[in-house]
């Protein structure tokens, strides 16, 4: 049997999965070696590997650099996939990314990062690619959706609060409880503390500024990539 490279092929081959699931996929076609991945087959299409998820707070977010390295969490429920991962599955490929969110009275937003292929050799940012170590450092752009385009301008190296590699003067992942792309210091947090809602802490929840703004941590965050 021929082994699925990507979530999309696994939205093909499952079409009436309601909601997705944990899935393998073996994402170089010269090698056996398989990654576990969440699948979202139903949001635009399908084909979307999960890698990042906000739903209830049961996962701590405030963690090291190994941990975000590595990945943590439980792939059915909370989780981050890890920077490794990322890093290898957008390296050799053309991706897209997505950020679905939703707040506690159940109104929701995205955030769609994608780059006609006509401008994709003259765009200074690729559509959504991670860097390796040591900085794992993101470049996106493309935004259309309805939550704001902040990370279009937070293009920058990955932050915990053990390895600084922010440009502000003190440690952004220290001060705003997360693991994330800091700059000096964040338009999003979606590392950030599960604070269910209004907040009076400034930045520091599961924070997406253009949309709820730095004093609301909303209900859930989905962060996913798919092939062009």
């Amino acid at each position: 049997l021929v082994k699925p490279r990507s979530c999309e092929e696994v939205s093909t081959r499952k079409p009436n999965w309601s909601r997705g699931g944990v899935y393998t996929i073996f994402p170089c076609q010269y090698s056996n070696v398989g990654v576990q991945v969440y699948c979202d087959v139903v949001t635009d299409g399908g084909g979307w590997i999960v890698f990042q998820k906000r739903v209830n707070g049961t996962e701590d977010f405030f963690r090291g650099w190994d941990d975000y390295v590595s990945g943590f969490g439980k792939l059915d429920e909370e989780f981050w996939l890890g920077l490794d991962t990322i890093h290898n599955l957008t390296k050799d490929d053309e991706y897209e990314m997505r950020v679905d969110l939703e707040d506690f009275d159940g109104n929701k937003s995205y955030a769609s990062y994608r780059i006609p292929s006509k401008l994709i050799q003259t765009s200074i940012f690729s559509t959504f690619v991670v860097s390796g170590p040591p900085f794992y450092s993101l470049r996106v752009g493309g935004y259309q959706g309805t939550a704001g385009k902040t990370l279009f301008y937070q293009s920058g190296n990955f932050s915990t609060k053990d390895r600084d590699q922010d440009t502000w003067s003190s440690n952004c992942a220290q001060a705003y409880k997360g693991g994330w792309w800091y700059t000096a210091c964040h338009g999003a947090n979606l590392n950030g503390l599960y604070l269910r809602g209004t907040h009076t802490s400034y930045a520091n929840g599961v924070n997406w500024e253009p949309w709820k703004g730095y004093y609301y941590s909303l209900k859930i965050a989905e962060m996913k990539l798919r092939r062009k």
